[in-house]
Order: structure tokens, then sequence, then C-alpha cells
């Protein structure tokens, strides 16, 4: 069985939007199915990783072709100034250039920058596909245009379709910040009601998404991100200090206020906590929360180390003393499940979590035992937390008991995957 996977990250890209799908067709050859990728020749990466070209299996086809991206048109607008950034960095300041485009990019790449890939891939993979038949097609979004090319296929030759979301289309907290036209907000929900609708089969990352998509494709499943590490029990050489760390992008919504703080009282309470505290944060930092961190009083305690190549990163989560995971203060907060939670528990680390204690992310941490979710108005909650696993650090006996993780292992998921397609292809 053939299986074509449109996706815009791909390695060299870096960061967690690359991982879901690299792994998928890590493990889909395991299970007899082969998986053709499509994808683009020359993106406009944040972030890029070339240690994760060694990942893609040996033999496994990938077909690429070129897209056009504003990003450049908009570096030479502004001499060579602007660049791609995250979307999750849009609280910050903006140059009255940066501000315009943001408003063009939000009212006139509908539903996002990627949309003048949509038609020349059509064009290419109905030529392909002809001469190269494939048993079903799946496209995973963010981007989001990149489930117009599925709807394109499936309009035009009726193959049996997946669309992977990754992401919401329209819940996340980012879209609300975005400087939207009440018919730009309508465009966007035709799309994804189009989209869910003509999916033969949809895949998302939780149960709060899966509650909402049902009402548009009764065939929405859960697959949820993953680890692809082989769990052991042999000891790892912990960090010496009291290592709290933080993997991936912290934006402004996701600023542990409350954290900095309790950790800025205990400095004054614990002797010794000062010397022993390290604030670990690795990848992209909005500046406000730097900031706020030194406001604080932390700096002596901080090591911002940007981004790292994955490999690298896993041996600081398997280091730490304590692993921290923030949940954006966004309407949507309930329904986000940050792909990191996943590596976290392969990590065998306690988990240090700010964000709703009903949402999809702490049902995990609970079911799983892995660590202790608050809120982010529970301050003198979490100081006694942060308290009792200094002592327990000190103590040199500051571990966790999970269990329930190896559901989570990328095999695993596949395996769902798997299930599915072949329910879907018959």
């Amino acid at each position: 069985m053939r299986v074509l996977i449109v996706t815009y990250y791909w390695p060299p890209a870096g960061g967690s939007g690359v991982q879901r799908w690299l792994k998928f067709v890590k493990y889909l050859q395991d299970f007899g199915i082969t998986p053709v990728v499509y994808t683009v020749e020359n993106p406009a990466y944040a972030i890029e990783d070339a240690t994760l070209l060694a990942e893609i299996p040996e033999g496994v086809e990938v077909l690429r072709q070129p897209i056009w991206e504003p990003y450049k048109l908009a570096n030479i607008f502004s001499r060579g100034k602007a660049t791609q950034t995250s979307v999750g960095f849009l609280d910050e300041k903006k140059s009255l250039f940066g501000k315009f485009a943001t408003y063009v990019r939000a009212n006139y790449f509908i539903p996002d920058a990627r949309k003048f890939w949509v038609k020349p891939s059509l064009s290419y993979l109905e030529k392909y596909l002809k001469a190269h038949p494939v048993d079903l097609v799946i496209t995973t979004g963010p981007p989001q245009s990149v489930h117009l090319i599925g709807l394109g296929l499936k309009e035009k030759s009726k193959l049996k379709w997946i669309a992977d979301f990754r992401d919401p289309w329209t819940a996340m907290g980012y879209f609300k910040n975005l400087p939207l036209t009440q018919r730009t907000i309508k465009i966007h929900e035709h799309l994804k009601t189009k989209v869910l609708r003509s999916a033969d089969a949809v895949v998302v990352v939780g149960k709060t998404m899966q509650r909402e998509y049902l009402n548009f494709n009764k065939m929405t499943s859960v697959l949820t991100n993953g680890f692809d590490i082989e769990l052991s029990d042999s000891k790892v050489t912990l960090d010496p200090h009291f290592t709290i760390s933080h993997i991936g992008i912290m934006n402004e919504d996701q600023n542990p206020r409350v954290l900095w703080k309790v950790l800025s009282e205990l400095m004054q309470e614990i002797e010794g906590f000062a010397e022993n505290l390290k604030i670990q944060l690795i990848g992209k930092v909005a500046p406000s929360v730097l900031e706020l961190i030194s406001s604080s009083g932390l700096n002596e305690q901080l090591r911002s180390l940007g981004y790292l190549p994955h490999n690298e990163v896993v041996a600081y989560q398997q280091k730490s003393q304590v692993l921290l995971v923030c949940i954006n203060e966004v309407p949507s907060a309930n329904l986000i499940i940050t792909g990191k939670i996943f590596e976290y528990l392969a990590a065998k680390r306690p988990v240090l979590a700010i964000g709703p204690k009903t949402g999809d992310l702490a049902d995990i941490i609970n079911h799983t035992h892995s660590g202790t979710v608050f809120e982010a108005h529970h301050h003198n909650e979490l100081k006694e937390q942060v308290r009792s696993m200094y002592k327990d650090f000190s103590n040199n006996c500051l571990h966790v008991q999970s269990k329930n993780i190896e559901q989570y292992h990328r095999r695993e998921i596949t395996r769902k995957l798997v299930h599915l397609i072949k329910m879907i292809t018959g």
C-alpha cells in the first residue's frame, strides 16, 4: 500500500512541527505501508536542524516542488530586516511596517502565506499520481493551506484523504490576536468547514479538538504526538543544580509569572536555594519573558540557550531535575497539548505544568502520574510544590513514578494510524 503525505515541514526544518510526520514515516514501513512524501523545495523555515536529515528512512521517496513565499518579498521592502517569525510572537512591539505586514498577511494570504503552493502542487501531483498511483493522501497542517491540496485532489480524483490537524484551524490563541476583518473570518470558517466535511477522516492531537471537529466529520480520531526514545531503567547523571528546564518556544502568553515570583521568594526564604537554582530555557524566548525574569532578580540563575539540535535537547531533558511546561493563557488553553510533554514523559523527570487543571495536557499528566499542574493564580500551592521538590533534590530523592507512558511511543501511535488507514481504504 502506498500513501502520499503532503507536508510543508520536513527536514532540514527544525522545531516541533516536523517531528510528527518524520516519525510516522519512520514507522509506517514496519506495518507494510510505503510512504511517499511531498514537500517544499525552497522553504522559509524559521528554524532549521540539519541533524534531522539523518532520520529520514533510507529509500523513502521525497518529492519536492518550489514555493513562492511573501516573507522573501517582505525582506526586500524592509531592506533585509524582516524575517519570518513564530506567530506566537505577534504580541511584541512592531514597527509601522511590521503592523502593516501583519494586517496584509492576516487578510490577504488566506488561509496563510503558503497558499501560493496550492495550485502548482495540484498541477504537479495530478501528473505524478497518474503515473505513480497511491491508495491514500494525507495532508498535515499547519500551515492549513496544505489541506487545500488534499481538498483539490479529493475533488478531482476521488482519492481517499485524511486531514491531520496538529493545531486547530481557528481556535489557536494567536488567531484571535490577528487583525482579522469579519470577511476574513468568514472565509476561514468556510474553508475549515469544507475541508473537514470533505475529508474521509480527520485526525487531531487531543480530545477537546476531537469533540469540536466531530460536529463536522464523524470520522475524527485522536492521534497524539509522542516520543521516539526507547525507555530504559538505566540511570542518567542528573544536573548537580536544582535545574528547572523549559524546552521550546516561550511566548509572552506562556510567561509563567507566578513561577518567577515563587522562585524569587524562595531565594529569600531558603538558605542555599539561590546558589542551587538554575533556570534553563532551550528555544526561542520572548523578550518580555526575559525582562520579567531579570526584574524578578533571577538573572544569575538563568541560562537561555536558544534553539539546539533535537538530539542535544533530549540529553538536556534527561539531566534536568524538573521539566517545565507552560500553557498559553488564551481562551483555547484547554485544548493545547505541547509536543514536548511526550518527550518529558520519556525523560522520566518530574513535570511542573502551569496551565488549566482540566485541560487535555492535565489529563495526560494525571493519567501518567508524571507531574503536577497548577493554574496561573495558584501561587501558594505552586510555592509549596517547588519547596517540596527542592527538599527532595537536597536529599537526592527527587524522582517521579510515572506509568502508562508506553502508549505514547511513536511506534504505538503509528500502529493506530495504520489501523485508520486500513479502515478507510477497505
